[in-house]
């Protein structure tokens, strides 16, 4: 797929050079150009396979975790800075809030969506063009669907991250298509709305096996039910009308069950749960050049672990695993806890069963009290060594469809509705049921386990903005650089202000 991706990035490009007149008209008869290279179904599955490319900036394996953690995790107050974080100032910047619209990693996060915009934009058009002798309806359908999807996926990552963006919603042929303004946030939520709403019916309830992972309708639906739960809170006028859309998609998704091993979805030993709705995929296959396995792994371990040191969990969320006690059906705190963090604890520290790669938490961290995160680390010693791992990454569970669920009937005064869906989210990490059912008694639950659901898994951020309370969040933790008017979207990246 490297080499296809390869091929259809330099489409692209021929495809915009071809726009100016003083460039020589006639074309080579053996190379591939933007009118020639669909041809059939196998041209476009692989242009297909260019647009899922971009996905969360995957397609540079150090990118991946080295713009994607830092820009979207480093602000929330769950995370903080390892040692060897420090040594990157951009990284800094975007943690301690004075970052200016020059930054480096936020730049790459806006260019690598719109590229991704770019290819699923390409695909929509040519294939749309492709006529039944070359691609039969049903495949052309489909895959044009899948592009929508992700056309609106990276739209969604855009404007969860900046206050205004610009839609780009046709597959650029001429320099003067280039500059468009930046749309207003309503015109770019009915964008993404319409878009995942038009294929939610025409993508597969699953796809198979030789497709997994590729876009369902129950991605689409789950999505579509976070765009209208965030619009709730954002367009208040048309609160009552955005919750209602909310559930109306979210009850479209159908077939998934949570995992009971909590940490086999992030360790690579069970990659497509029946939990995973929407999952980016790796694999350690490198036939015929292939790559696409990643070094997450270092990026996420403290240094004790044989990682880089980037990334540690903050003493807020260890109180807030912490804050029930040790109450589980285990005998010990949430099992989440355990799965998220190696910490201090007898459960990590038993001689006759080291958990640590074969070790105890007095072994590796020598005594020291240091939470580190578990998620997305291997299971075992020698695979933590390897330097490129193919672990997925699980980008919509069904954990999360049930806690938006809940939060939604909550808002729609529908209480009583709302807190069975939160049990059974607690009831997989070995928790008793809620205490309380009053609305106030459920929201603040509700606000308990997104924080404990999802640790780097980069919701956090989104919560505490959709609920307002941002600033109060991150000054609790000692991070008072926080200004909501400055910091609560990103600025539009210097490069494009300048290309525009």
């Amino acid at each position: 797929m490297k080499k296809i991706f390869n091929i259809f990035a330099v489409i692209g490009i021929i495809t915009l050079v071809g726009c100016s007149s003083d460039f020589l008209e006639q074309q080579s008869p053996d190379q591939l150009n933007s009118s020639t290279f669909w041809r059939s179904k196998a041209d476009a599955e692989s242009g297909l396979s260019a647009a899922y490319a971009y996905l969360e900036a995957s397609v540079e394996e150090y990118a991946f975790s080295e713009v994607k953690w830092p820009v979207e995790a480093y602000r929330e107050d769950i995370c903080k800075l390892g040692s060897d974080a420090l040594n990157y100032q951009n990284w800094v910047e975007l943690a301690d809030f004075t970052y200016t619209n020059g930054n480096s990693q936020l730049t790459s996060y806006w260019k690598l969506n719109y590229r991704g915009i770019s290819n699923a934009n390409q695909v929509i058009t040519k294939v749309g063009e492709m006529p039944s002798s070359a691609i039969s309806d049903t495949d052309k359908n489909q895959i044009v669907a899948e592009a929508r999807f992700l056309r609106a996926y990276y739209h969604l990552k855009l404007i969860l991250n900046w206050e205004q963006i610009k839609i780009r919603n046709k597959y650029i042929t001429d320099q003067n298509q280039i500059s468009v303004p930046l749309a207003s946030r309503v015109e770019a939520w009915d964008f993404i709305a319409s878009e995942l709403k038009a294929v939610a019916d025409v993508l597969p309830a699953a796809q198979p096996s030789d497709k997994t992972g590729r876009a369902t309708s129950g991605a689409a639906n789950s999505y579509l039910g976070f765009v209208y739960l965030t619009r709730a809170y954002e367009e208040t006028a048309q609160k009552q009308t955005h919750l209602n859309d909310a559930i109306t998609a979210l009850n479209k998704v159908q077939g998934y069950q949570l995992v009971k091993d909590y940490v086999s979805m992030f360790d690579g030993t069970n990659k497509n749960s029946t939990e995973s709705i929407f999952e980016l995929q790796f694999t350690e296959n490198t036939s015929n050049g292939a790559f696409y396995r990643t070094a997450l792994h270092f990026w996420m371990a403290a240094s004790e672990l044989g990682g880089w040191d980037e990334i540690l969990p903050t003493d807020m969320l260890m109180n807030e695993f912490k804050k029930e006690g040790k109450i589980a059906t285990t005998g010990n705190y949430d099992s989440r806890l355990y799965a998220n963090i190696f910490f201090k604890d007898p459960y990590f520290n038993d001689p006759a069963n080291p958990r640590i790669f074969g070790k105890t938490y007095d072994d590796k961290f020598g005594g020291i009290d240091k939470p580190a995160f578990r998620k997305y680390l291997p299971p075992t010693q020698e695979k933590m060594d390897a330097e490129f791992l193919g672990m997925n990454v699980p980008l919509m569970r069904f954990s999360n469809v049930l806690l938006m669920k809940a939060e939604v009937l909550n808002e729609l005064t529908r209480t009583a509705e709302a807190i069975p869906f939160i049990n059974i989210v607690r009831d997989r990490a070995d928790m008793p049921a809620m205490v309380g059912t009053t609305y106030n008694d459920v929201k603040a639950q509700i606000e308990h386990e997104r924080i404990i659901e999802f640790p780097l898994e980069n919701f956090r951020f989104y919560d505490l903005r959709r609920w307002g309370k941002t600033k109060a969040a991150l000054d609790a933790v000692g991070r008072t650089g926080f200004n909501p008017a400055k910091n609560n979207f990103y600025p539009v990246p210097l490069t494009e202000i300048q290309n525009n």
